[in-house]
């Protein structure tokens, strides 16, 4: 079943999560005031719908309650986007992602009790696509015919398994480019988490909770290897 998202917004930023997550073969609810914005994009996700996301009723008829994450784009009015986002809170949507365009803002955000804020100018909207889609991945660089580098959590079932045992090439045609790791350290004469790159993974290595591997392969490949090893 294909996960369902909303994306309220549709300015440049809006547009292209919401572009993303259908290519990607999500069902998108694509939200704008403007008929003008859902029109450009309503060929291109499952539903586009013009109306006002300050409105309650509106949001319910539309079935946004039910959407596995709903992402708040709206950028060029603030008193919008935190009344959309209440609003949300109040229909207990599973995820809220917000656009944010300053540090107060942001703070603003927080005190709401919003956790996953987003700045334009930090993340483009296909890398919050990627978020959405696989919540395992940290950071990812697409690169041509479909391949992609990855920083992932390492998945559970293979944490305290070597290298050679998981046969990352053998089952998934993946290659482990590298492995993040923390690590204590004595800073100012305060003990400090820092995080680490132990450079090329040799056959025999570990894998340890925590640790953050930097895979390359093909995005469907990548998928498989995070949903069999959950």
């Amino acid at each position: 079943m294909a996960n369902k998202f909303a994306v309220i917004g549709l300015g440049r930023f809006g547009n292209r999560i919401a572009r993303t997550l259908s290519q990607r073969g999500a069902e998108v609810l694509a939200i704008d005031l403007s008929p003008d914005r859902v029109e450009q994009i309503k060929d291109e996700v499952a539903y586009a719908v013009s109306l006002d996301s300050t409105d309650l009723k509106a949001l319910e008829a539309h079935d946004v309650q039910h959407m596995d994450a709903v992402v708040v784009a709206i950028g060029e009015n603030f008193e919008a986007l935190l009344l959309t986002s209440a609003l949300l809170k109040d229909l207990k949507i599973k995820r809220i992602i917000t656009r944010s365009s300053s540090p107060t803002q942001t703070t603003i955000l927080k005190q709401m009790g919003i956790t996953e804020i987003l700045s334009p100018e930090d993340e483009v909207g296909i890398n919050v696509a990627q978020r959405l889609l696989n919540p395992d991945v940290i950071t990812f660089f697409e690169l041509p015919d479909g391949y992609e580098i990855v920083e992932v959590v390492t998945p559970h079932a293979v944490v305290n398994k070597s290298i050679a045992d998981i046969k990352l090439r053998e089952k998934y045609n993946l290659n482990l480019i590298t492995i993040k790791r923390e690590f204590e350290e004595i800073e100012a004469g305060a003990p400090v988490r820092v995080m680490h790159t132990i450079g090329v993974p040799k056959p025999t290595s570990t894998l340890f909770e925590g640790d953050l591997m930097i895979l390359m392969g093909q995005r469907s490949d990548i998928k498989k290897f995070i949903e069999i090893n959950r």
